[in-house]
């Protein structure tokens, strides 16, 4: 006795010639699911050129979100890598504004800071773990017949904490070294390469402005900076061998420093510590209540916001292209699938005629919208780290492909289907079955 449902064996029962489709082979205990897998592929195969056009939308919706992620995620990456390399809790203090003949100067245009400034930070502020000034200036520098042009930045030893800066070969100089004002110096990756090649310059001389350095380290790389600049490409001398040999000092900046780098304990609040600061320098500077602040603080963990606030942005943009594509995609699948049941009718009518259940002929309209959009999706994936890849080697654009973006790319296409599916298969499973052998 055949399986109720089965199209093949009960054929030749019936006048009604079935189509191209394969049977839809119920069991007691509901749908076999291999065999209604196999059929749906059948059905999609069976009008190839129709199925692969109605699967345009999902591939180019799902090459869509895996590029947008990608990129959106790869800038967010850089940029989290460039901020930190610039070290964590970071705070920057610059000079305030100055008025001269009228003209108002930027941030930065009074020199107002001093190396008593750093001291005063670090001691009376609870939340700074280290306060350092530094200066920086660029000088040519000399290491037998080569020379190189890059800038010098003094400072104390806790320079390196505030930017963790480690070595990678040699050593950093330490306190006593910088209160004695040693000529002692240590190179970024970018100097080290120009002025020793492929040779190792610790122990080495260099000369700045003439003055004989020691060469005692060379830093790990470090890399671009968010504002794209090398900070590979400068070397660090201590601060009091830079005013006494290098840079030089007058009786009115002997102690002046360029900017001051204060870096935050872990787990206090940033904004906390900008406050104190703001309030001391203040008082430090007697700058009048009615008067701005004397210096300017930058946190550059707003940096990093502002950054993530354009790539979100960006994203957005992205993803709003590739809902729309999606949602066309969808339609598209709605319409051939309501093309198929207008096609199928009789053959819907004598399934339900010969023993299947409404909820089989549902499941399987389901399946075929299902396995419609999961094709196109998985060749979406496949075309948008292809994009992702060529998006980087072309562009030069930082792109990172996770699997979290190809499971949701994934997941969105298996939706789509389903979602734009189930009107037609529930008009299928809905059919009379009379009035659908009658069909024509």
């Amino acid at each position: 006795m055949n399986a109720p449902g089965t199209i093949t064996r009960a054929a030749p029962a019936t006048s009604v010639a079935t189509p191209v489709l394969p049977p839809l082979p119920p069991t007691r205990g509901g749908m076999d699911l291999a065999e209604a897998f196999r059929g749906a592929l059948s059905a999609l195969a069976a009008n190839y050129l129709r199925s692969i056009l109605t699967a345009l939308g999902i591939f180019i919706g799902v090459a869509a979100v895996i590029a947008t992620v990608a990129v959106g995620e790869g800038a967010r990456r850089q940029v989290t890598a460039q901020i930190q390399s610039l070290g964590a809790n970071l705070l920057i203090i610059w000079g305030g504004s100055a008025t001269m003949g009228g003209v108002r100067l930027g941030a930065g245009g009074r020199s107002n800071l001093s190396y008593d400034d750093a001291v005063a930070i670090a001691r009376e502020v609870p939340e700074v773990e280290v306060a350092v000034g530094s200066i920086r200036q660029t000088f040519q520098m000399v290491a037998g017949n080569q020379n190189w042009s890059a800038v010098v930045i003094a400072a104390d030893p806790d320079f390196f904490t505030a930017h963790e800066w480690v070595p990678d070969s040699g050593r950093l100089f330490g306190t006593e070294e910088a209160g004695a004002a040693r000529k002692v110096v240590i190179l970024g990756a970018t100097v080290a390469e120009n002025l020793f090649g492929e040779e190792d310059p610790v122990g080495r001389e260099i000369r700045i402005r003439s003055t004989p350095f020691e060469v005692i380290g060379v830093m790990a790389r470090k890399g671009q900076n968010p504002m794209g600049q090398d900070q590979d490409d400068a070397v660090f001398i201590p601060y009091w061998t830079a005013r006494r040999s290098v840079m030089g000092a007058s009786r009115a900046n002997a102690r002046q420093v360029g900017t001051i780098s204060v870096k935050v304990h872990e787990g206090e609040d940033m904004r906390d510590a900008e406050e104190n600061i703001r309030a001391l320098m203040r008082q430090r500077h007697r700058v009048a209540a009615n008067e701005p602040d004397s210096v300017s603080v930058r946190n550059l963990s707003d940096i990093q916001a502002t950054r993530d606030a354009a790539a979100r942005t960006l994203s957005l943009l992205l993803a709003s292209v590739a809902a729309v594509s999606l949602l066309v995609g969808g339609i598209g699948v709605m319409n051939i699938m309501l093309v198929s049941v207008t096609e199928r009718t009789r053959e819907i009518g004598l399934r339900l005629a010969i023993g299947a259940r409404r909820r089989d002929v549902l499941a399987q309209f389901l399946l075929e919208a299902l396995v419609l959009a999961l094709l196109g999706g998985a060749v979406g994936v496949a075309a948008g780290i292809t994009l992702s890849h060529l998006a980087a080697d072309l562009a030069g654009w930082p792109v990172l492909v996770t699997l979290d973006s190809v499971l949701l790319a994934v997941g969105v296409s298996a939706l789509t289907g389903l979602f734009f599916g189930f009107w037609p298969a529930r008009r299928a499973a809905r059919l009379d079955p009379i009035a659908a052998l009658r069909h024509d």
